[in-house]
């Protein structure tokens, strides 16, 4: 039998990731509980980042026999260049590694450099693993096809060279073309929505919705400030935050959540939770802290919003809590559609606040009148290559859908980003939605 000393690295670091993740499971099924919040809150971090670093390792030591390694038999191999590629590669993995602990350390009113370089290298990092994955299984094809009856030859050896050179090429331009696009402020895009049963005398109705803000490590007060001056010009109705509007415990960023007492839309600014309120452990402070800004949750439960033409005109605006809290055992929390919904009837429009595309499926599964749902989550994909994994693990990817004949679900891309700040494939949006009767 091998014992686990004689197992390769890659094998060790598996074990490692398995045993972590098991050691999540077990937290959340019998210590949630019997531990504090803020013990409950470090421990998952904690988890969650030693789980995360034990993936990457397999990758990581991928990435440096593919771009040092290959290169160590060559003449160049004893070269000062060669020695300072060797120290370059090592800084950038060493620093995509520990973005994850940004979180515990390194959150502030503003972003720390430290931070915004880790998550930089971490968006690097997935790109580059992507390509030297791509670029090998074609070698591999083209090997297979050719037929491998050809002694290896230096035709082999340029090919097998090229290969981490095309695939860092690749991941430097790329990473350059997402920052960019990252830091442009969000896209104003203004969509129209036919409401079922919405009154006549609300028609027009402007909603700014706005989802996955993720203020922490690398979105600070700045950021923020620019969304709600932004979002002020548009001059809504209602304003909307459909989730993920923080990674940190309220009181830590508090400075940066400021700029939301600027919100001042005529019918109000709800707020429900996304999956990453939960990871802070921290959702009674936020809800406070939201309140006081004059920002209402909406704790599986929902508001009449009625129209200032006549008060006898209004539409059911509700709001559910994220699923994750029920993976998470949050007590008293988690997705309560028939409390969400109480007094809420056909008669009259429903609008509904979903973090989630999942949950809003489960939603039209058991309520098919609701007439719109709200949701964000997917950030469309964020960065290439995780779109075609964010488009096949929701049912509703980004943008509007129609579901049956009166009902529509809108998902937003994302008002900024989660940790990396790179967008390819994606656009940071703020999304002005008028409702038609």
């Amino acid at each position: 039998m091998i014992s686990f000393k004689q197992l390769p690295i890659e094998a060790k670091a598996a074990v490692a990731a398995g045993v972590v993740f098991f050691s999540m499971m077990l937290s959340r099924s019998y210590l949630a509980e019997k531990l504090d919040f803020r013990t409950r809150r470090w421990l998952l971090r904690l988890q969650m980042a030693l789980f995360a670093n034990t993936l990457m390792l397999m990758g990581s030591l991928h990435v440096w026999r593919s771009t040092v390694t290959t290169f160590t038999r060559s003449s160049a191999a004893i070269s000062f260049c060669f020695m300072l590629w060797k120290i370059a590669v090592f800084m950038f993995l060493a620093l995509a590694h520990s973005s994850f602990f940004t979180l515990l350390f390194l959150v502030a009113e503003e972003p720390y450099f430290f931070s915004l370089a880790a998550y930089t290298c971490l968006g690097a990092y997935i790109i580059l693993i992507f390509f030297l994955f791509t670029l090998g299984s074609v070698e591999q094809a083209y090997k297979f096809l050719a037929g491998r009856g050809a002694k290896a030859g230096t035709g082999n050896k340029n090919r097998t060279a090229l290969k981490p050179v095309l695939a860092v090429l690749l991941t430097v331009v790329l990473t350059v073309i997402g920052l960019l696009n990252a830091s442009q402020p969000p896209t104003v895009n203004s969509v129209e929505i036919p409401v079922h049963k919405l009154p006549t005398a609300m028609n027009n109705l402007k909603v700014v919705l706005l989802s996955d803000i993720h203020l922490g490590p690398t979105v600070g007060k700045t950021k923020l400030a620019m969304i709600v001056r932004m979002v002020k010009a548009l001059k809504p109705d209602i304003t909307v935050i459909v989730g993920d509007l923080s990674d940190a415990e309220a009181k830590i960023i508090r400075p940066a959540v400021e700029p939301l007492g600027e919100l001042d839309s005529p019918l109000g600014t709800y707020f429900v939770t996304g999956n990453h309120e939960y990871y802070t452990s921290d959702v009674s402070n936020w809800f406070e802290l939201l309140k006081s800004f004059n920002i209402q949750p909406l704790h599986n439960e929902n508001v009449k919003i009625v129209s200032p033409k006549s008060t006898s005109d209004w539409f059911c605006l509700a709001g559910v809590d994220d699923i994750e809290a029920d993976v998470l055992r949050y007590s008293g929390h988690g997705m309560d559609l028939k409390k969400a919904l109480r007094g809420c009837s056909s008669e009259h429009a429903i609008v509904l606040l979903a973090h989630q595309p999942i949950a809003a499926k489960w939603a039209l599964q058991e309520r098919p009148d609701i007439n719109l749902i709200l949701s964000g989550h997917t950030h469309g994909g964020q960065i290439f290559p995780l779109n075609a994994g964010a488009y096949l693990l929701n049912p509703f990817f980004v943008g509007l859908y129609q579901v049956g004949q009166n009902t529509f679900v809108y998902v937003s891309p994302g008002t900024m980003y989660y940790g990396i700040p790179m967008r390819l494939g994606s656009r940071a949006e703020i999304t002005e939605i008028i409702l038609r009767s």
